[in-house]
């Protein structure tokens, strides 16, 4: 979690109340964040008495001493909310995104604070978020980057853009020299501070550039500013510009950077808004989009997750406490109709509201009290049940347990595996930090493969399973997705048939009490039988079958699985050099 250094004195002003170190560590442990620190007694001469306070990595709006101040108020009660406001309400000033810039970082947001006081803690203060949120959020620049400008040496209307390396030429901030694209690249390739950022759009063959009406280079985001629009303490206007490769998180950064600051503005939390025009996207918006998120919460489910009894109206005024503005609903007694300010980026979930409720109730307020019924009285999940006996009679049967990562490549999930990608099973990592760990796996095949490949070299025949959870697509629920538990296990060696796995899914199928069914049709009962499957790419043609299950008399059989001999080319992707037979069902039929 990022630990925020703030002046001691100026928080404590801002709170209104000069607090002990123990005082504040307590109000601290109250909230939810921690004190780490007090340096009051290692300041030596005019050296200014620090916090350093250790926050939550999704509560971007404690990035700074404002955010801090602000939540610690609301939470004592000595502040509302802040009422953000947006002035005109009609936007006077552009930023056009041109389409040249779909390649690079296709997307941005803006807005003005007029009429800022700053004085030096506060510049200080305003320079460090961005920094910060450089950092966490924006992962160090690669979804999001920050801009701030002194709005009076530009002439809107501005335009985003993407030109080759050789066609940008600016002044680079603090520099005095005109450099181009190449060289500005050059020049800091061994900058300590921005040398670690270059990597991100050097090797483009366009670099993405903020202009004003004049072609003036106000930005060369994600790396630098232009030295013509720096800002300064006499600064009173500031163009605030955020690009980006990630919308949602480009809008939550502009909306941290107003929040913050709009609050030194003439007109307190007064901002202007900027017209956000893409033809390419088709598509114009106004941002900062200050409207508060609107949720839905369960009464019964916040009383119920803290041992509580509270009514609407009470667990609205806890809410207050946490920035949340909330009353009952109209049209149904049990729902609370929650909205949630600019500020609060981490509420995504009801379970979130819940957790507020909670911290503004104190959680050392809550009372010890015995469960009510038997919902919390602990035992293991049936599936759990099910994998033990998988796992117990694998190993009975001379096979070693494998634990492979859930994450793996969309080549080793699909294109290794001789099948295709239908865009509607596996769930996808948005950004990816490896090529390795691109797709959640939807077969437990690839990892166990990749455990061969690694043991190659051990003693013939090699024979794993793995019992683990695979993850499916599903639309229709909340999460988009579902956990399924499969077992599969492969046999490889100098020979390996299909009779190989056929007596391990054998003596899987007689530990579960589950008989063979020679004539499915002819006989009755609970059973389990296989089908020729000559569709399925991953087996050698003529040497692959479906594994399918009755549970009971009378029920639809299901498709649980597939058994075959696995193909060469599969394997040779793998790099392993036996041949190899695979067996796979989903073990939650069973239950």
């Amino acid at each position: 979690m990022p630990t925020i250094p703030v002046d001691k004195s100026d928080l404590f002003e801002l709170l209104g109340k000069s607090y002990t170190t123990e005082e504040f560590d307590e109000l601290c442990f109250e909230f939810g964040i921690e004190l780490d620190e007090d340096t009051t007694e290692e300041c030596q001469g005019d050296e200014r008495p620090q916090l350093k306070i250790e926050v939550p990595a999704n509560r971007y709006d404690m990035l700074c001493i404002e955010g801090i101040a602000q939540a610690l108020n609301e939470f004592l009660g000595h502040k509302k909310a802040a009422d953000y406001k947006l002035n005109p309400s009609t936007p006077e000033i552009s930023l056009t995104i041109e389409k040249s810039t779909e390649s690079i970082r296709p997307y941005a947001a803006g807005a003005i604070l007029r009429n800022v006081e700053f004085d030096e803690r506060r510049y200080n203060s305003f320079i460090a978020l961005q920094d910060k949120l450089h950092t966490n959020l924006c992962r160090n620049r690669t979804l999001v980057a920050i801009g701030t400008h002194d709005f009076d040496t530009l002439t809107p209307p501005f335009t985003y853009r993407a030109l080759s390396p050789k066609e940008i030429k600016f002044i680079p901030l603090n520099q005095t020299k005109e450099l181009d694209g190449e060289e500005l690249m050059e020049f800091y390739e061994k900058d300590k501070n921005l040398g670690k950022y270059l990597h991100i759009i050097k090797d483009s063959p366009v670099y993405p550039v903020i202009f004003d009406s004049k072609d003036t280079v106000c930005s060369l985001p994600p790396i630098i500013n232009s030295n013509h629009s720096k800002i300064s303490l006499n600064t009173k206007n500031v163009f605030i510009e955020v690009t980006g490769t990630d919308r949602t998180k480009t809008e939550i950064v502009i909306n941290q950077m107003i929040a913050m600051f709009s609050g030194y503005c003439k007109n307190e939390f007064e901002v202007e808004p900027i017209e956000i025009i893409s033809e390419h996207n088709k598509e114009n918006r106004v941002t900062p989009n200050i409207t508060p998120k609107k949720f839905e919460a369960e009464i019964p489910y916040i009383n119920s997750c803290l041992g509580l009894d509270l009514s609407g109206e009470e667990i609205s005024k806890f809410l207050q406490k946490m920035s949340l503005q909330s009353k009952p609903s109209s049209s149904n007694k049990d729902i609370l109709d929650v909205e949630v300010p600019i500020t609060r980026s981490d509420i995504l979930h009801q379970c979130d509201i819940m957790e507020d409720v909670g911290i503004a109730y104190g959680f050392n307020n809550l009372e010890r009290t015995k469960p009510k019924g038997d919902s919390l009285v602990s035992a293991a999940l049936p599936i759990n049940k099910v994998a033990d006996i998988l796992r117990l009679a694998s190993a009975q049967a001379g096979y070693a347990e494998v634990l492979p990562l859930t994450l793996c490549s969309h080549d080793e999930n699909f294109r290794f595996l001789r099948t295709k990608d239908d865009n509607k099973t596996a769930v996808k990592l948005e950004n990816p930090k490896t090529i390795e760990y691109q797709v959640v796996r939807t077969t437990l095949i690839p990892g166990i493969l990749k455990t061969i490949k690694e043991n190659r070299k051990h003693s013939l025949p090699i024979k794993v399973f793995e019992c683990g959870d695979i993850v499916l697509k599903n639309p229709e629920l909340e999460r988009g997705a579902f956990n399924q538990r499969n077992w599969s296990a492969i046999y490889a060696g100098k020979t390996s048939g299909f009779e190989f796995v056929q007596g391990l899914l054998g003596k899987m199928m007689q530990t579960l009490r589950t008989k063979w069914l020679e004539n499915p049709k002819g006989q009755t009962g609970r059973g389990y039988w296989i089908e020729q499957d000559n569709e399925n790419p991953t087996f050698f043609p003529g040497r692959g079958a479906k594994i399918f299950f009755r549970p009971a008399e009378g029920e639809e059989p299901k498709h649980i699985g597939a058994i075959g001999v696995l193909h060469p080319e599969v394997l040779g992707h793998f790099d392993i050099p036996y041949a190899a037979s695979s067996v796979e069902i989903n073990a939650e039929v069973f239950l």
